[in-house]
């Protein structure tokens, strides 16, 4: 199963009340932060590895994809080439795209030692493969007209309140589960969603965070509308988020990935890469 059959997000904590994430770590977006500084994963030593193929596809932008010059690009090939670094294995590292249902025989045939490509994290997955922690996880958000947009607290103002979200969705059933006092009016083309947002026939919408940016930075949203609230992680909706997938018998080497993972994070390059490939943040 892979990441595109569910864009995934989070962490939903409740306590009578959802509380967005981290408190709203104020109303404004901003880059993910998902690794505690307190924590310090041991430096591995992967002098003895002869090679670190990742394994990847082409077609799931802006992950991984062919620029307009056909070479290998996006977030998670830059990404790739940075773990390399900071596992001081540059020399030794690779990326080699292939298409998605080739992935797993790949891996599992020795022609890569890793699949950086969006698989999900599931207990079925997990008998096959060992993951790294979660790098980033996809946030459900509401987007609102920019005159009426909310601010945290939302709960109490959404009373009432007539919000979008494409049917038969995990954000459909989110949004009944933990904003009950909302009229949900489901949609099953994101294309009515959005129009009925800008028309004013609804008053938010509710859903993928991710999405909603590419379509608040996109000329189809005219500039009208921002993000109102959260971010909201729910893992036991959505799934725990992107990570790193090994063979199931090498867990040393996705202990690896969470220490260059770390590192990458604390440096700030991982911010980088998320600005660069997510100008509109959807945290």
């Amino acid at each position: 199963m892979s990441f595109r059959r569910f864009f995934i997000a989070s962490v939903l904590s409740m306590a009578g009340l959802l509380q967005p994430f981290a408190t709203a770590r104020a109303a404004e977006p901003q880059v993910p932060a998902l690794w505690d500084t307190k924590e310090r994963l041991p430096k591995p030593d992967l002098s003895a590895l002869p090679r670190l193929r990742f394994l990847t596809t082409t077609d799931f932008p802006p992950f991984n994809f062919l620029d307009g010059e056909g070479r290998l690009s996006g977030f998670d090939v830059d990404l790739a080439r940075a773990i390399c670094a900071e596992l001081d294995i540059a020399d030794k590292c690779q990326i080699q795209a292939l298409p998605w249902a080739e992935l797993d025989g790949a891996l599992q045939r020795g022609e890569g030692e890793a699949i950086i490509a969006g698989i999900a994290v599931t207990a079925d997955s997990r008998e096959k493969y060992a993951f790294s922690r979660s790098y980033l996880q996809f946030p459900a958000r509401f987007i609102m007209p920019k005159r009426t947009a909310l601010t945290e607290p939302v709960l109490g103002k959404l009373r009432g309140k007539r919000v979008g979200v494409l049917a038969g969705s995990a954000h459909e059933k989110m949004l009944h589960d933990y904003f009950a006092t909302v009229e949900v009016v489901p949609f099953d083309k994101p294309e009515d969603l959005y129009g009925n947002l800008k028309a004013g026939k609804i008053d938010a919408a509710f859903g993928d965070g991710m999405r909603f940016a590419f379509w608040l930075g996109g000329s189809d949203a005219g500039g009208c509308c921002r993000f109102a609230g959260g971010p909201y992680l729910a893992p036991e909706y959505l799934g725990s988020g992107m990570a790193i997938a090994t063979k199931v018998d090498n867990p040393a080497l996705a202990a690896a990935f969470d220490y260059a993972l770390q590192e990458i994070s604390m440096k700030g390059i991982f911010a980088e890469f998320y600005l660069r490939y997510f100008p509109v943040s959807f945290y």
